[in-house]
């Protein structure tokens, strides 16, 4: 499991190089090993994103929440951010993307996958209908869904529970980060996001609780 620094984005002293992202180490070593079965199936699995710093994570929250990136709502309709009140707006970015400190990115045990026989880096939106029926990563989502087990990966986000919306594309190294999400230390989080400019503080710090609960612990099970 992962503790300290590492579970918040802080520290990247866990991770090893792999298809040019970065991944935990046991995690990487079982990635590579569902790729090479994903290949005898006819798939060319590929990481569309690994790893991600605490500050990059806080750079993609700031934008969302300033309008100079976009926000979807639940249905993945633009949101006007000058109409929303801050904890709608919170709502809407916790639904897609992770509060700083709180991304399994930061584990490296998390990542975004796509079928790069049937879909291009540059074409790839991270969209559900590109792994829905009729989509090109359909037959790899299938693929993953009766085989990803063996090699020791889940998908947290499998299902609409309330928290975070459904993200198919999205997998976990279940052995290292089941264990690693019970020590999440609300504390350390609360300190670290008093420390930095991140925009709706005050309702990130009243709420923070509640939003563990359902942007974390709310989730499918391995």
């Amino acid at each position: 499991m992962l503790k300290g620094d590492a579970l918040l984005g802080l520290s990247d002293d866990h991770l090893v190089s792999c298809q040019g992202q970065r991944l935990e180490r046991r995690t990487a070593r079982a990635f590579e090993a569902l790729c090479e079965g994903a290949g005898q199936a006819g798939f060319q699995l590929e990481i569309a994103s690994g790893w991600r710093s605490f500050e990059r994570q806080l750079a993609i929250f700031n934008g969302k929440a300033r309008g100079a990136r976009p926000l979807m709502d639940a249905h993945q309709r633009p949101c006007d951010v000058t109409l929303m009140s801050d904890a709608d707006i919170l709502d809407a970015i916790l639904a897609w993307s992770a509060l700083p400190g709180t991304s399994r990115h930061h584990w490296g045990t998390d990542l975004d996958i796509f079928d790069a026989s049937a879909l291009s880096r540059d074409d790839l939106r991270l969209e559900p209908w590109e792994y829905d029926s009729g989509g090109p990563c359909h037959e790899l989502s299938e693929w993953l869904e009766q085989n990803m087990a063996d090699y020791g990966f889940y998908r947290p986000y499998r299902a609409d529970l309330g928290g975070v919306k459904p993200e198919p594309w999205h997998l976990s190294y279940a052995p290292i980060a089941v264990p690693s999400l019970s020590q999440l230390d609300a504390e350390a989080l609360a300190a670290q996001l008093s420390e930095v400019e991140i925009a709706l503080k005050p309702t990130i710090l009243a709420q923070l609780p509640g939003l563990l609960e359902r942007y974390c612990y709310r989730i499918s099970a391995p």
